[in-house]
């Protein structure tokens, strides 16, 4: 029905618009009085002309709609906008905040550290692979990193230890790289060991604290620091906690296993410790 109107409303208006005419006239030349015609004329009209309001009424929504529709679209389109700048504000601000943090905690870390000589730098690439893990930075010796500096984050925990140098990258390899050996302590016991990677704990994202003491008394959660021993990385750094520990297959010997603090796949900023004071 509705189809029929759409296609033949303005027949149908015609029409009616005829019907009510002739009805007037005929109405006039009887003296106003409606005959029996003029009421089956009207009687059959009504629903064309209910038909054709219909229609029309119809006609009208949809151009209201269509209208409206245009105006939805452009106010949904400059909305999205302003949801995408105030997206933007708010990520701004969370880096400001966290780069205000960050200072913050460096300037803490140089407080308590006034020997440490740092350089910035940003990781620019991670690598994992079987044998080695490993950053690249985006400073070299042009900025007069070398080889064997120590690297942390900016409160003071050990990611690291520079292993090559170009002029502007190096590499660093992580706490739970192969390559890694370093003096560390258990700061609760100072039970002191030797920090290393191991193949079978790097996939794990661990290292070990080998050749620990016979009866050193070691917790899960205890932390471990660099100790410094041998002069050439620094001391008191935080290289992470005790999970477990564990005597080798030897049965000769006993070693913890360690969980680095440094967040290693989520860093974005280090620090290069350049220069040290040595503690006698």
């Amino acid at each position: 029905m509705k189809d029929f109107l759409r296609k033949n409303g303005i027949l149908l208006l015609v029409i009616a618009l005829l019907l009510s005419i002739l009805i007037g006239v005929t109405s006039s030349l009887l003296g106003g009085n409606a005959d029996p015609l003029s009421n089956v004329v009207s009687t059959v009209t009504a629903p064309i002309r209910s038909g054709v309001s219909a229609v029309a009424n119809w006609a009208e929504g949809v151009y209201n709609y269509v209208f409206r529709y245009g105006q939805i679209q452009e106010e949904l389109s400059d909305l999205r906008a302003q949801v995408a700048e105030l997206e933007d504000q708010v990520r701004q601000g969370q880096e400001a905040i966290r780069e205000n943090e960050q200072l913050r905690q460096l300037l803490d870390l140089q407080e308590r550290r006034r020997d440490f000589v740092f350089e910035s730098a940003r990781v620019t690439e991670r690598s994992t692979v079987n044998w080695e893990s490993t950053l690249t930075l985006d400073k070299g010796s042009s900025a007069d990193v070398e080889a064997g500096d120590c690297v942390i984050t900016e409160t003071g925990v050990l990611v690291g230890v520079v292993s090559k140098v170009g002029y502007n990258w190096s590499t660093v390899s992580t706490v739970i790289d192969t390559g890694i050996e370093m003096g560390g302590i258990v700061s609760r016991t100072y039970s002191a060991g030797i920090l290393e990677g191991s193949f079978d704990l790097m996939s794990q994202g661990k290292l070990r604290l080998s050749y620990l003491p016979e009866g050193a008394q070691l917790v899960s959660g205890d932390e471990v620091l660099t100790s410094g021993r041998g002069d050439v990385y620094p001391s008191g750094l935080v290289v992470g906690q005790v999970e477990g520990v564990f005597t080798d297959p030897s049965g000769q010997s006993r070693y913890a296993v360690v969980v680095p603090e440094a967040q290693l796949d989520n860093l974005i900023e280090v620090f290069v410790i350049k220069d040290f004071a040595i503690v006698e």
